[in-house]
């Protein structure tokens, strides 16, 4: 069990971390050039996913097993903070747009969870 909560945790603050990254560079980028969000959405995006994606990767190889548990669990316990955090801090619900990004991205980290158990086990 211990491996398994470590993973889904360490994969978590993996996406935490990322995303951090991510909207300081897309902010700096966004504040020194003549660029709108509108015109950076779809990278915004495609960083949102590929992090997911990373988050449950290592959550899947730091768990050893049950990939698509780790990684699933994963993207929902960040769409889950995401949620609190938009709730509690901004008294606001998820929209379906939202919704939907977000049932996307637990299943890109679920499909990085599965990759990686298999990337660990060397099948």
């Amino acid at each position: 069990m211990k491996p398994f909560s470590y993973g889904i945790l360490y994969g978590t603050i993996v996406i935490f971390v990322f995303a951090s990254l991510c909207s300081l560079v897309f902010s700096l980028v966004l504040r020194f050039s003549s660029l709108t969000e509108a015109s950076l959405q779809l990278s915004i995006t495609i960083a949102s996913f590929l992090v997911l994606f990373i988050g449950g990767f290592i959550s899947g190889k730091l768990s050893g097993n049950r990939g698509w548990l780790s990684g699933g669990a994963t993207g929902l316990l960040y769409s889950l903070v995401m949620l609190l955090y938009q709730y509690l801090g901004h008294d606001s619900v998820f929209h379906f747009e939202q919704f939907v990004y977000h049932l996307c991205f637990i299943i890109t980290a679920t499909m990085g969870g599965v990759l990686g158990v298999n990337m660990s086990s060397g099948k």
